[in-house]
């Protein structure tokens, strides 16, 4: 609808680039941009993400004790905006349960985007960054100062998932049984995640050999996808 009320982009074309764009760009919005659409990314949100049905989301307490329980860092790392990302986890009732949000308000500042359009007069190869691009990923470790190599990183998408284990990150897929390439684990789904990790919930002062088991996950970080 975005694309055919506000860019002008004929209706019979929308669902074919739309897939293409996504495919290729990691988001629709990434994508519309690179090929040298120019909207407000603002009203860009507000439209795309305003006609989604967030009471479909219902509060989660299970996930939410499974999350106050881990002994370590927590974080989300979205490609959606920031409006977006805490109507989710405030309807999933786990909105307290995250250090910080890492957003695409985060990875994209409005005077980052003002300064290049000044400074290069046109649009660069990928204008929006955003999952599954390895800057991305970057980017977030640097605002989140964390290491990589001590980051447990669970998303549903499997290019996120192969970007993740590409820049370093323990990766596990959800909502997929079987394991795929860039996976170090794949959980049906994320209730299952105590009975696949259960070395993340050992006492942290236990003198067992609980520390070597999750020396790898010092911090954690929990990323959710937004196909937008």
């Amino acid at each position: 609808e975005f694309m055919v009320q506000k860019l002008g982009i004929e209706e019979d074309k929308v669902v074919e680039l739309n897939q293409l764009l996504y495919r290729k760009y990691g988001t629709s919005m990434a994508g519309l941009k690179a090929i040298g659409y120019e909207f407000d990314n603002d009203e860009y949100h507000s439209y795309v993400h305003g006609r989604l049905p967030y009471e479909n989301l219902k509060p989660d307490p299970v996930l939410k004790n499974l999350l106050l329980s881990l002994p370590f860092r927590k974080l989300v790392f979205s490609n959606g905006d920031d409006v977006h990302v805490m109507k989710a986890l405030k309807r999933l009732g786990i909105e307290d349960c995250f250090e910080r949000i890492i957003s695409f308000e985060t990875l994209n500042p409005k005077t980052n985007e003002a300064e290049v359009s000044c400074v290069t007069g046109h649009l660069s190869e990928s204008p929006v960054i955003c999952k599954p691009t390895e800057i991305a990923f970057e980017k977030a470790f640097g605002i989140a100062q964390l290491n990589p190599h001590k980051t447990l990183f669970f998303d549903d998408s499997i290019r996120n998932i192969q970007t993740g284990k590409v820049m370093g990150l323990h990766t596990v897929l959800v909502g997929k049984s079987r394991k795929v390439d860039g996976s170090d684990y794949a959980l049906e789904g994320i209730h299952n995640m105590k009975e696949a990790l259960p070395e993340l919930w050992l006492e942290s002062n236990s003198n067992n050999e609980k520390s070597k088991r999750i020396s790898y996950a010092a911090q954690l970080s929990i990323a959710t996808s937004v196909e937008a």
